[in-house]
Order: C-alpha cells, then sequence, then structure tokens
C-alpha cells in the first residue's frame, strides 16, 4: 500500500502548496483521491501513469477538492485513452462536468461513468475481487464524504512440507489456500488450519477531509492502517473549527486514537502558518504514530 501525496494545503493553490489530491496504490489498484486544482500536472511530476486510474474519489464540491478533474478528464481525452474511468462524488458532479464538456463540444471518447452519492449513512460503492471502498459520512459546510479502502483477505500460506505429510494430492492445493478443507488420499478429512497459515493482513486506508469533528466516525474507520485526518487548524485558531467546519490536529489525533488506527496522517493546513512541525507536535499529545502530509511526499506502508 503507498500513497502519494499531491496536494495537502486547504483553500487556494499557491507557488509552493498544493490543494488537495492524492494517489492510493492499493493491492494492483490506483486510486485517485480528490482533485484539486492543478492535479494532472502533479500526476506528470511524480510520472504516475495517467492509463492505471480508473476510479476517482471527489470528497465534496468545494473547488479546493476538485476544480482539477474537468482538466484531467479533458487530457484524458487529448490523449486518446480508451480505458472506462468511473468517478464518484457528490450528487452534482456529473451536471458540473458534462456542462463544461457540452459547451466545448468535448465529449470523451471513452466511457465515462458517474456514481452520485446522496447517502448520509456509510455504504459499500465499489468492489471486487481485491478491494472494497465504503463512504465515511463527514460533516462540513456541504454534503461530504471520506473513503474508506480495504483489502479483502488474501489466499492462506500453504505449508508444502505438511500438506505431503497428510498425503494431499497437489490438485488440492488451490483449494487449500482458499481456506477450504479437503480429503487426502486415503479419503480422510483434513482441516485446513493444520497444512496452512494465515496469508498476510489485509491493509485499509481511511481519508477524511473535510470535516468537523465527529467522533461518529470512529466505528466506520475502527483499527484501520492509515488513517489521513484534515487538521486545518492549531490549538490556538480552535475556535474556528465549528464556524468553518473543520478540524484542529488534536481533534484528529483524538478521533485517531479512539478508532486505535496504525499510523495517522495529517493534512489539509490552512496556508496561515509558517510551517507544519507544531501540527505533529500538537497531534502526539494525544496519539503517538503520527506523520505530516507534505506536497510531493510518498508513503509506502507495504
Amino acid at each position: 500500500m503507498k500513497l502519494t501525496i499531491l496536494g495537502c494545503y486547504s483553500a487556494t493553490p499557491r507557488a509552493l502548496t498544493n490543494t488537495t489530491a492524492q494517489v492510493l496504490e492499493i493491492n494492483n489498484h490506483m486510486f485517485l483521491i480528490d482533485c484539486g486544482e492543478g492535479t494532472q500536472v502533479h500526476l506528470r511530476r511524480h510520472k504516475i501513469k495517467f492509463n492505471r486510474i480508473k476510479h476517482v474519489f471527489i470528497s465534496h464540491l468545494h473547488g479546493d477538492h476538485f476544480f482539477g478533474l474537468v482538466g484531467l478528464i479533458s487530457t484524458f481525452r487529448l490523449l486518446t485513452r480508451e480505458a472506462d474511468l468511473h468517478v464518484y462524488g457528490p450528487k452534482g458532479i456529473k451536471e458540473i462536468v458534462t456542462l463544461q464538456m457540452k459547451l466545448a463540444d468535448s465529449w470523451t471518447n471513452y466511457n465515462l461513468y458517474f456514481h452520485e452519492l446522496t447517502s448520509k449513512e456509510s455504504e459499500l460503492i465499489y468492489e471486487d475481487e481485491l478491494v472494497e471502498v465504503h463512504t465515511i459520512p463527514l460533516e462540513h459546510r456541504i454534503y461530504t464524504n471520506g473513503y474508506l479502502f480495504k483489502e479483502k483477505e488474501g489466499e492462506r500460506k500453504l505449508d508444502v512440507d505438511l500438506a505431503e505429510e497428510a498425503n494431499i494430492d497437489v490438485a488440492y492445493y488451490r483449494k487449500l489456500k482458499q481456506g477450504f478443507d479437503v480429503e487426502n488420499e486415503d479419503g480422510i478429512l483434513i482441516r485446513n488450519e493444520s497444512v496452512t497459515k494465515p496469508g498476510q493482513k489485509p491493509k485499509s486506508y481511511a481519508f477524511c477531509s473535510d470535516t468537523v469533528y465527529k467522533e461518529d466516525i470512529v466505528p466506520i474507520i475502527k483499527d484501520v492502517d492509515v488513517l489521513y485526518h484534515e487538521s486545518t487548524f492549531l490549538e490556538k485558531h480552535a475556535h474556528l473549527g465549528p464556524r468553518t467546519k473543520h478540524s484542529t490536529a488534536k481533534e484528529a489525533a483524538s478521533i485517531a486514537k479512539q478508532a486505535n488506527v496504525g499510523t495517522l496522517v495529517l493534512g489539509h493546513f490552512s496556508t496561515r502558518y509558517g510551517g507544519l512541525e507544531p501540527f505533529k507536535a500538537e497531534a502526539q499529545e494525544v496519539f503517538e504514530n503520527v506523520e505530516l502530509s507534505e506536497d510531493g511526499k510518498v508513503f509506502d506502508f507495504s
């Protein structure tokens, strides 16, 4: 599982700070999460292949989270993309994108699918044999979702020596890896656990931006390996949180602690601050394992 931060600041892009966008690579998938202005430039800068992106997840319809989407879709068209593209986001995302395409007479030459979200409860929105994605209902000034990405259980590890000792035909090895009990060549049922071990623990990633402090997301993100949580403000500006529907670094840490996550990654920083270290310091007063997002930073959670 690898996370590339393309942008992690709030409000407006600046010369040295980019608005929210990130790429999550998990179990052979490459997901684009939010698409702030200039995202396609940052994708090129980090040599991320456009054609590997088949699913885009937009948290909400504030510009610093999706103004780069139309440009990216247009560039895909100019590059004669053929692969389908799926866009998940709040109701209205389809109208915004298709209106610009209509007025520019620039319809895509690939299939473009919109999956518009309206539910205020967590729901499964994508699933295949490897990964599933659920929404995380957040509380912001407009309808907003975070996203929970979870690997599915992989195959078990077969101990070939034990399988041979148990007199199991090699034709049944695949079934054993899939978790089934099988009969050996003597007709005796061999329990799966006696010849296999659990496979690699499935990884999980939760993306939460933007939101006011919201404890009821804790059950949804319980025990995730990595939590990205917005931390727009330091404690000296905590009074701005309820009004703007944003969180502080310490509040993000409180969510991480309650949810027993593995690693907390802070992001969506207000550009009013001169540096990021105070965010980490304040968060670590509550939760120890804290990382700071930085534009261009790559986290490898393999």
